[in-house]
């Protein structure tokens, strides 16, 4: 089978990735699974520090193998084309830096110091697989970043990057560049770009039904019925409530 469409030839329409900062990532990940997509949620990967901006944006991807003693010595820092520092120089304003480290937190993929870079630069957020040293210092930004977990030994210990801007794996998920990635509390959910459309279109119903469902749990309506809506009742019930946010809103 082929690849999914190259990312620049699938225009985003212009709220979508507003829509989607909106949508939960268990919202998403139900309309996903909706459309057979049962593998877009990156395993074993944790925001750092809370109370950030939305993670949302395309993906932009870095890949790293196994290190080896003839590739990555400590002075393997100094090339100016090193892939990792490449990156973080070459991310585009807006997206997501997305890093395969084979799920193996047992050294860092990066530092609060190129984290704290590609903040400057406009990056929306990181995620790796890897670990992440200085961790502190990366929670504590205001860009949003997810990783495996704090860890202390430089990249150089374990993994050897070798290319950006292709198709990896992150969390055992497929990512291909300008895939759009969305990250909150729950985790981080990648959303082939062909669907993030309709997914943004479909999210903003389904929050505010879920909306409504949370208020009618709260006074005490039973989920049977109301969640999935089968009992009519709620269908009337839910029109109403909308009708009268919309009044409220305008």
């Amino acid at each position: 089978m082929p690849n999914p469409p190259l990312a620049e030839t699938i225009e985003l329409h212009p709220e979508t990735l507003h829509r989607l900062s909106q949508a939960s990532t268990a919202t998403i990940a139900t309309l996903l699974y909706k459309r057979g997509y049962l593998n877009a949620f990156v395993q074993g990967v944790a925001a750092l520090g809370r109370g950030k901006r939305a993670l949302v944006g395309p993906a932009f991807t870095l890949r790293y193998i196994p290190a080896r003693p003839d590739t990555d010595p400590i002075e393997a820092f100094r090339e100016a084309d090193h892939p990792q520092r490449v990156a973080i120089e070459e991310c585009p304003e807006g997206a997501v830096l997305v890093m395969d480290c084979r799920q193996d937190a047992s050294a860092a993929s990066a530092g609060s110091i190129l984290a704290t870079r590609l903040q400057v630069r406009g990056g929306a957020g990181l995620v790796t697989d890897g670990g992440i040293r200085d961790a502190a210092g990366a929670a504590d930004l205001d860009m949003p970043v997810f990783a495996a977990c704090a860890s202390a030994p430089t990249n150089l210990t374990k993994h050897h990057a070798v290319d950006m801007g292709l198709p990896i794996a992150c969390g055992g998920v497929a990512v291909y560049p300008g895939d759009i990635v969305r990250g909150d509390e729950d985790g981080v959910m990648i959303i082939p770009r062909h669907l993030a459309d309709e997914v943004a279109e479909e999210s903003t119903g389904m929050e505010l039904f879920e909306a409504f469902v949370l208020e009618e749990v709260l006074r005490g309506v039973p989920i049977i019925g109301l969640y999935p809506p089968t009992d009519p009742a709620t269908v009337t019930r839910f029109d109403a409530w909308k009708a009268q946010q919309q009044g409220e809103m305008s």
